[in-house]
C-alpha cells in the first residue's frame, strides 16, 4: 500500500504534491484526475504513478487526499462511500465542506482531516490550518499528518470553527497580497523603474517584511513604527494609506471571505 493518494491535481493538489517530493519518495505516492492527458504531464514531470480512477487511488493508499474543487465532492463521496477502511485516514481540503458533511458522505467510522491550505505551497512556503476528526489517531499517524503538511510549508492545528477564518488569512491571501506586489511595482514603474526589476524589489520586500514578523516575534505594529523615521518619506506614505482606507479594504475583504465561506 502506498502512503498518500491524491485524488485530484488542479493548482493545490499540484502545490502538495511537488512539496511532498521533498520527504516522501515518489513510489510512496498516487495520484488520479480527471484527463488522462494531465495526468501523463504530471507523472511525466514528477516521477510519480497516476491511475484514472478515484476509488483505485484511494483503495491503494493510506491517506486519501481530497484535492477537487468544492462542487465536486457530491460525486467523489458517493464514489467512495463505504469504500474507506477503518485504518485509512481522509484529507479533506474544501474550504465549504465539514468534517461531519464529509463523514457523511463516506459513511461511519471514518476519520476525516480537514484542512486549508494554500498556493505557495508550490514553493515550500504554504501555510496550513489544520483539524482533526474527534476520532483516535496513533501519534504516528498524527506525526504522518503533520510530515505532510510539513512538507510544503507551515501549519498549524486549529478547532474547526476556525478554519473559516483560517481560510481568510492565508487561503485566500495571497491574491490579495499579489494585488499589493503589482500595484506597488507599477508605482516603481511610474518613476522609471523597468517592470521586470520592480517585481523584484517589490515581491522581496513582501518576502522580507514577512519573515521580520515571523522571526522578529515583533508586532507588525511596531515594525511599521521601526520603519517611519520622524518626518521622513515613509510616514507619508503610510498617511496616505490610511487616509485611503487601506486597512479598512483588507479587512472587509477578509470578511467578504468569510461569508462566503459559511454561505457556499
Amino acid at each position: 500500500m502506498k502512503k498518500i493518494g491524491f485524488i485530484g491535481m488542479g493548482n493545490m493538489g499540484q502545490a502538495m504534491l511537488k512539496g511532498c517530493l521533498n520527504v516522501f519518495k515518489a513510489e510512496d505516492l498516487l495520484f488520479t484526475a480527471l484527463l488522462e492527458k494531465d495526468c501523463q504531464a504530471v507523472s511525466e514531470k514528477t516521477g510519480v504513478e497516476y491511475v484514472m480512477d478515484s476509488l483505485k487511488c484511494a483503495e491503494a493508499v493510506k491517506y486519501v487526499v481530497l484535492a477537487i474543487k468544492p462542487q465536486v465532492y457530491p460525486t467523489v463521496l458517493a464514489e467512495l462511500q463505504g469504500k474507506i477502511k477503518p485504518e485509512q485516514v481522509v484529507i479533506s481540503i474544501a474550504p465549504s465542506y465539514s468534517i461531519a458533511q464529509v463523514k457523511a458522505g463516506l459513511g461511519e467510522g471514518v476519520r476525516v482531516v480537514r484542512a486549508m491550505p494554500n498556493t505557495p505551497a508550490m514553493v515550500g512556503e504554504g501555510m496550513s490550518g489544520v483539524c482533526f476528526s474527534e476520532d483516535n489517531y496513533t501519534d504516528d499517524e498524527k506525526v504522518m499528518v503533520q510530515n505532510f503538511f510539513s512538507a510544503f510549508g507551515k501549519m498549524e492545528v486549529v478547532p474547526e470553527s476556525l478554519i473559516n477564518a483560517v481560510t481568510a488569512a492565508s487561503g485566500s491571501s495571497p491574491a490579495f497580497v499579489y494585488m499589493f506586489i503589482e500595484a506597488l511595482a507599477d508605482g516603481a514603474v511610474k518613476f522609471g523603474m523597468p517592470r521586470d526589476k520592480a517585481y523584484v524589489f517589490a515581491a522581496q520586500a513582501v518576502m522580507g517584511s514577512a519573515k521580520m514578523v515571523l522571526e522578529t516575534g515583533e508586532h507588525p505594529g511596531k515594525l511599521k513604527d521601526n520603519v517611519c523615521s520622524p518626518g521622513g518619506t515613509t510616514i507619508d506614505g503610510v498617511a496616505v494609506l490610511e487616509e485611503r482606507g487601506f486597512r479598512s479594504a483588507i479587512i472587509e475583504a477578509a470578511s467578504a471571505v468569510y461569508d462566503k465561506c459559511n454561505n457556499m
